[in-house]
Order: C-alpha cells, then sequence, then structure tokens
C-alpha cells in the first residue's frame, strides 16, 4: 500500500512540474500574456532575489502556508528564467535540470561513488576541492556573487576558507581579533583618519560576522531581529511620549532613554 501510494505521489508530482512548465511557457506564447512575453532576462532578474527573499521571511516567521507560497513563486522565477533562455536558443528547463542531478551526484562521492568520510566537516572540505577542480586550479573564493548583500557575502567568503583550514581552532580567537579591531578603530578616531576609521569599522564588522559562524547564529539575521527589537522599543518610547502630549523632539535622552529601559524590562527574557 505505502508502495503504491509512493509511485502515486511521484507520478502526481510530475504531472503538477509537467503542468507548471507548460503554464510558464503558454504565459509567453503568441496567445499569452503581453506583460509576460515583454519580459527579459534582465527585467525580471531582481524578482528572483525578492522572492528568495519573501522565503527567507516566511522561514523566520515559522508560517509553513506562508512558505508553500513564496517557495513555489521562487520556482516559478526559475522556470520563467529556464523559458526565457529556451526561447533564446540557450537552454531549457532539461538542461537545468540535467545539470542539477549531475552536479549534486558528482559532488556528493560519499553517498554515490562509495567515498568514505568521518563527519559533515570533511564532506564541506570535499565539496569545496571538488568545485576547485570543476573550475580548475583557481581560487576557493572563485565564484561567490559580487551582487550578494554585504553580510551575506561576508558570511560565504568566511566559510568557504573555513572550509579548508583557514579558520581559528574556537570562538575565542574571534573574541581576542574582535578586541583587537575595537582598538585599532579607537587609534583611528583618536587620529582622525577618516580613510583608516572606515577601514578599520569595516574590519570589525568583517569579524563580527565571523564570530556568528562560531557562535551557530547567522548574522543577518540575528540583525534583522536587533532592528525588529530597536523599532519595537522605539515606538514605545513615542507612544508614550505621545500620551503625555509629547514627541521625540520635545524629551531629553535621559527621558527616552527610562522609557526604552522600561520597554525592555517589559519584554520576556
Amino acid at each position: 500500500m505505502n508502495k503504491d501510494a509512493d509511485v502515486a505521489r511521484m507520478a502526481r508530482r510530475k504531472d503538477l512540474f509537467v503542468e507548471l512548465v507548460e503554464t510558464i511557457a503558454s504565459l509567453r506564447g503568441e496567445n499569452g500574456c503581453p506583460w509576460d512575453r515583454e519580459q527579459t532576462r534582465n527585467s525580471v532578474k531582481m524578482n528572483l532575489v525578492e522572492e528568495a527573499y519573501e522565503a527567507l521571511d516566511a522561514i523566520d516567521r515559522s508560517d509553513p502556508k506562508m512558505l508553500t507560497q513564496e517557495l513555489g513563486d521562487l520556482l516559478i522565477q526559475v522556470l520563467f528564467h529556464s523559458q526565457i533562455s529556451s526561447e533564446m536558443g540557450d537552454f531549457g528547463i532539461e538542461d537545468v535540470l540535467s545539470a542539477a542531478v549531475e552536479k549534486l551526484i558528482r559532488r556528493h562521492p560519499h553517498v554515490f561513488g562509495g567515498e568514505d568520510v568521518k563527519d559533515s566537516k570533511e564532506v564541506l572540505q570535499n565539496w569545496e576541492e571538488i568545485k576547485k577542480g570543476e573550475r580548475g586550479a583557481q581560487s576557493v573564493l572563485a565564484d561567490i556573487p559580487s551582487s550578494l548583500p554585504g553580510f551575506m557575502r561576508a558570511l560565504v567568503v568566511q566559510d568557504k576558507v573555513g572550509r579548508v583550514g583557514f579558520e581559528w581552532p574556537d570562538v575565542s580567537g574571534a573574541l581576542a581579533k574582535i578586541r583587537e579591531e575595537v582598538s585599532e578603530l579607537e587609534r583611528a578616531m583618536a587620529a582622525d583618519d577618516q580613510l583608516r576609521v572606515c577601514a578599520e569599522y569595516g574590519d570589525l564588522l568583517l569579524i563580527a560576522v565571523n564570530l556568528g559562524r562560531y557562535l551557530k547564529v547567522n548574522p543577518d539575521d540575528v540583525l534583522r531581529e536587533a532592528v525588529q527589537r530597536f523599532e519595537r522599543r522605539f515606538r514605545f518610547v513615542e507612544a508614550s511620549l505621545k500620551r503625555d502630549g509629547k514627541s521625540p523632539a520635545d524629551a531629553t535622552l535621559e527621558q527616552m532613554d527610562a522609557l526604552w529601559n522600561e520597554c525592555k524590562s517589559r519584554e520576556p527574557s
């Protein structure tokens, strides 16, 4: 019974995928949607980014229904770009799927090739070596998209060099480096050297991102959460002042700080 259900589910999955591919092809077809037909790779390229971030938002919200919708929207973008590329004669969705399957098998020899690995760290090391072999003797930092947001790019760079052993053995190294960068920033500020201030501040942010790797937290996620906390507390300050007929411009820093701490004390620890 379970085997029959699995076979039926697989067939349904294939049918739905084909239906979605054909739906997108119809939208781009002669009798399709005027807007969809006008689009190019460049005109919709940022939609990929937007849909990816909306999927991340659904994950952050722990909202399965929302995530279902957003992953569907992200899949539509993949298929839309594949359809455009097929019309241009470059490649089609079959090529995208074939390349993905081949890559996964090639980069998982411990699953598909009988190779033994000790742990997930060795898996990542092997992954980087395989990638390096695929593109020739290039840097492990090759092919990192320059369009990645700053924090994400910093994390990707540090993950990649960490996989080949260029990292401190534990969190103490990152903490010591943060203290060192703070001191260097203070010296640059004391010297009133704006170029050095910018450089040292950048180094401090970079090491702060790296610290997140050791703490097992994503710096982009926790920064968003910190901004949300800041916004929530400041709105409390505004609302509290408004009840007294004031605005932040009418209050002293000490008054606003007291309200800020009041809001903070009410939050669950």
